[in-house]
């Protein structure tokens, strides 16, 4: 996966069909990291060494050398802050206090709903609620996406790369957007990110048969 622009000895563990893992394989393309990515499936018995380094056992996990890290915000910070270039979060503390801001709403708002849907039966009520619930403040919220190329910004950024992750899985989640007016902001940014290299390149086997059609 990526580029093989910069030398690493990390190994990242990463579920092919997990959100939280694809947005860090984004960060790992964006930054061009080459990287031994082991897939996982969650479903099925854990690899012995995964076991051995997170005591939770869970994914994404990201070890690089000594550090084990296991929680995908501050794998992402991370690795900003290892590879310095292109920067994913903004110079100035008080914009990237308000993108911190803006991944913990996502990760409420939206994130928690994706993870009910997935985590609950496809006919359960559960399950359709957390589907109208995520549709609906998606379509309340998309006209912003028309204010900036990126979420709330001129630049990508860490929260675009935690936002392309699910609005990719939508289709698999059952959540169709409408094809309106109010929506087509939405519907542009994310065109507009699907298209990125650094997206593409990040995507598992899984993800792409997600949107076969467009991740061709």
């Amino acid at each position: 996966m990526g580029v093989l622009a910069k030398r690493s000895s990390m190994t990242f563990f990463s579920d092919g069909n997990d959100h939280y893992s694809h947005r860090v394989r984004i960060v790992l393309a964006e930054k061009g990291v080459t990287v031994d990515i082991v897939s996982v499936d969650a479903n099925d018995a854990l690899p012995e060494e995964l076991v051995e380094l997170n005591p939770y056992g869970s994914v994404p996990t990201l070890l690089d050398r000594d550090l084990v890290l296991y929680e995908s915000k501050i794998m992402m910070e991370y690795l900003d802050e290892r590879f310095p270039h292109p920067p994913l979060l903004p110079v100035y503390p008080v914009a990237r206090g308000q993108c911190r801001l803006w991944i913990h709403r996502i990760e409420k708002d939206w994130c928690s709903r994706v993870d009910t849907i997935e985590r609950s039966a496809p006919e359960s009520a559960a399950a359709a609620t957390a589907r109208k619930e995520l549709r609906d403040s998606l379509v309340s919220v998309a006209p912003i996406f028309g204010d900036k190329p990126f979420f709330m910004s001129d630049e990508y950024t860490l929260v675009d790369c935690c936002l392309g992750p699910l609005l990719w899985r939508l289709p698999r989640l059952g959540v169709q957007l409408p094809q309106s007016r109010q929506v087509k902001p939405l519907l542009d940014y994310m065109d507009r990110i699907f298209a990125m290299g650094s997206f593409r390149a990040s995507l598992s086997d899984q993800e792409k048969e997600m949107r076969s059609s467009r991740a061709a």
